[in-house]
């Protein structure tokens, strides 16, 4: 949990401090939030004040105290305000509508046309995104956004900049062409540091102040949260796990290195080390079952991926490392379970602190889902950015 900070003109960031320790939690109440936060408890009374007069936050019942009358627990009112997440993969578009609580109210994937040109896939994100609201029968005035998860690199107007897997797209600004379809402010992040995000926002790791998120899907990326603040790099494309060497006399990857994450370990990957007779789902069913050929290659794989893991461990000194992404398949546990091994037993700084490894518990919608967190991160998340501001 952050802390919050007394001094004049920060009441936005302070705000977003209290609204962030009544989100991440499973109901709390003003005494508990100013102990977390170390802000006064007359700052917190003040701010609760304005939330409950916003209707982003709702007073849902009471827990006795040690002295005095009962404390009043506060939760956040999910149907406050609503977010559309749209994840672009090469092959398939995923469409979630999630509520401020970051839960999904409604699901929709569609397959890509192979050869359809950019724009013609944009305006089936934003068909996707006009069919999810009516579905759901949500309004217009109760979305605050859609937010992108999309193959990057990105530059840090939403344009993608010579994404590998899709040479056709480059310096389209998906962005900016998103808004004009949907006519939504639209936030746009990378498949893999959006998925973080979801996460941050709904599911393990709302309580973590340092996290690394393994993604894996069609290729393979990562997403970084410092101290609480998620961490993008200089150019925005922080956390390319799949492009950490861990065979160098390896394949060749399309990046110019040898031996890459991804060139090792992506489904493309797996396919071909069991010569290209079964698809990636197939052979993560068939390791699962413990079919011996298929699970040689997927441990392999798991090898690989706990090598990166505990050079993340070593370079970042995390809390939590969490797996997620469609490419975990069946085979997610034996991921799981060779990087928890890795990792705690390893790392030079092992005996100091441990660090988990978690499955994310929504792997399969990771992106869509983070995409739409994106929305609510970008608007509600306390940023460090605000105290410096004019």
């Amino acid at each position: 949990m952050r802390l919050g900070t007394n001094l004049p003109k920060v009441g936005s960031y302070n705000r977003a401090v209290v609204l962030e320790a009544i989100q991440a939690s499973d109901g709390i109440s003003r005494v508990q939030i100013a102990d977390r936060t170390r802000l006064t408890a007359q700052t917190v009374s003040v701010i609760v004040r304005r939330l409950l007069e916003e209707g982003l936050v709702v007073e849902d019942g009471s827990v006795p105290s040690s002295g005095g009358k009962p404390r009043t627990i506060l939760r956040v009112d999910p149907a406050a305000g609503y977010a559309i997440g749209v994840h672009f993969d090469p092959g398939e578009i995923s469409c979630v509508l999630a509520d401020l609580a970051g839960r999904p109210v409604e699901r929709l994937r569609l397959p890509v046309r192979p050869g359809l040109e950019p724009e013609a896939v944009i305006r089936q994100m934003a068909r996707a995104a006009r069919r999810i609201l009516r579905e759901a029968g949500v309004a217009d005035g109760k979305v605050l956004g859609v937010g992108l998860a999309c193959p990057g690199p990105l530059d840090g107007d939403g344009v993608m900049v010579s994404p590998p897997r899709l040479p056709e797209w480059d310096r389209v600004p998906i962005k900016a062409l998103l808004h004009e379809h949907t006519r939504f402010p639209v936030t746009v992040d990378n498949d893999a540091t959006a998925a973080a995000i979801g996460e941050r926002w709904a599911g393990i790791a709302r309580t973590t102040p340092s996290f690394a998120y393994l993604y894996l899907g069609t290729g393979i990326g990562g997403g970084i949260f410092l101290d609480n603040q998620v961490y993008r790099g200089r150019s925005l494309n922080a956390a390319e796990f799949g492009h950490m060497t861990v065979e160098p006399d390896g394949p060749e990857c399309y990046c110019g290195n040898r031996g890459c994450v991804e060139a090792v370990c992506c489904p493309s990957a797996i396919e071909a080390a069991m010569g290209g007779r079964a698809s990636h789902k197939a052979v993560c069913a068939a390791a699962a079952e413990g079919e011996p050929r298929a699970r040689q290659v997927i441990e392999r794989v798991a090898a690989r991926l706990a090598d990166a893991a505990v050079s993340v461990v070593n370079m970042l000194d995390i809390d939590l490392l969490v797996l997620g992404g469609p490419a975990l398949g069946e085979v997610g546990e034996l991921y799981r379970a060779a990087i928890a091994r890795a990792v705690s037993t390893r790392p030079l700084a092992r005996r100091l602190h441990a660090v988990r490894v978690e499955t994310s518990p929504i792997a399969a919608d990771a992106a869509a889902i983070g995409a739409a967190s994106l929305v609510f991160h970008a608007t509600y998340a306390p940023r460090l950015g605000t105290l410096l501001s004019d």
